[in-house]
């Protein structure tokens, strides 16, 4: 008797189950779960509401970030062409007369190759790099020496604005001192400063112009700390003072590190210079071991491949002595 009972007992409960999973909860409890669900909604949306004006700052920033990384790409762009690196190291000479002289250095090179009866190989190779790499080179070679002046140059300017400023002198009056007084190339571009702010561009855009022909960071740092007081106001002195107390720090960690790596630059110029001097050495004391080089098509090709090496070698060193600041 208990087998039937039990077999009516689960079949009720297996019945009763399979009802309320198909007829779904009760009203009470639909009203509970339905208001619990208002709930969590409306939290989730308040703290999306709370989330969306973060979310737009962020986005915003964002947006911000690139803009300001576009304009810095581009003006390296524009500072790497050949006319601003003229106009940075001071030559006054259009870009034209530039190529022109490019291309004189190429074939001036390549018919020395051929009246030293090399190979039309070597002479492409040194036409290439008298056209397009030795002016080049004296052209970084005038602008670094140039920009080395302007910047030692650059705390006394300050300095000269600072006292002008105190004794209750106008910064445009200053800036004409500094014009006067100062040496070239410092004379010079403060002169150029000082007349486009009288022919009515404003500083910021003046200094730009500045920023454009002598790319340092002392005449960022000058725009952005006359920008700043333009337009919050404070003391201009002091905030010049300071500036130029942080242009000599600079100046002298830059000497401490240059001292630093004397050992480093020392031994990679030994070791880059080693190989062209052995193979001058042999040359003289032994040509005909070294001619086969120059003579035999698998010594072009080894050659070729040394000065591949070499020139890896010799920009792998100076990427780790290359300290900048």
């Amino acid at each position: 008797m208990l087998l039937p009972l039990l077999a009516a007992f689960l079949g009720f409960v297996v019945v009763a189950g399979l009802g309320f999973a198909l007829a779904g909860p009760s009203s009470t409890a639909s009203a509970k779960t339905l208001k619990r669900a208002q709930s969590v909604t409306g939290r989730d949306a308040a703290r999306e509401a709370v989330r969306r004006p973060g979310g737009a700052q962020e986005q915003r920033r964002k947006q911000i970030v690139q803009t300001l990384k576009e304009q810095d790409r581009a003006q390296k762009k524009a500072r790497l062409s050949i006319a601003a690196r003229l106009k940075q190291a001071g030559l006054e000479i259009s870009v034209t007369v530039f190529w022109i002289a490019s291309a004189g250095l190429a074939v001036v090179a390549f018919l020395i190759a051929l009246v030293l009866r090399q190979p039309p190989l070597i002479g492409i190779g040194l036409a290439f790099a008298a056209g397009l790499g030795l002016p080049r080179w004296v052209l970084g070679f005038l602008t670094a020496g140039r920009v080395k002046k302007f910047t030692a140059a650059f705390p006394d300017a300050l300095d000269i604005v600072v006292r002008g400023i105190k004794s209750g002198l106008p910064v445009h009056d200053s800036l004409r001192v500094i014009a006067k007084e100062s040496p070239e190339p410092l004379a010079g571009q403060f002169n150029r400063l000082v007349e486009s702010v009288g022919m009515g561009m404003s500083m910021d855009q003046a200094l730009e112009k500045m920023h454009a022909e002598m790319p340092t960071s002392e005449v960022r740092f000058l725009a952005i700390v006359l920008g700043i007081q333009a337009k919050t106001g404070g003391n201009l002195a002091e905030a010049l003072g300071n500036l130029s107390s942080v242009i000599r720090a600079r100046k002298l960690m830059r000497e401490k590190v240059k001292a630093l790596a004397a050992e480093a630059v020392a031994s990679a110029s030994i070791i880059g210079s080693l190989p062209p001097l052995v193979a001058l050495l042999l040359f003289i004391t032994a040509p005909d071991y070294v001619r086969l080089l120059f003579t035999d098509p698998r010594g072009h090709i080894l050659l070729g491949i040394g000065a591949v090496w070499m020139t890896c070698g010799i920009l792998a060193m100076r990427k780790m002595i290359n300290f900048k600041l």
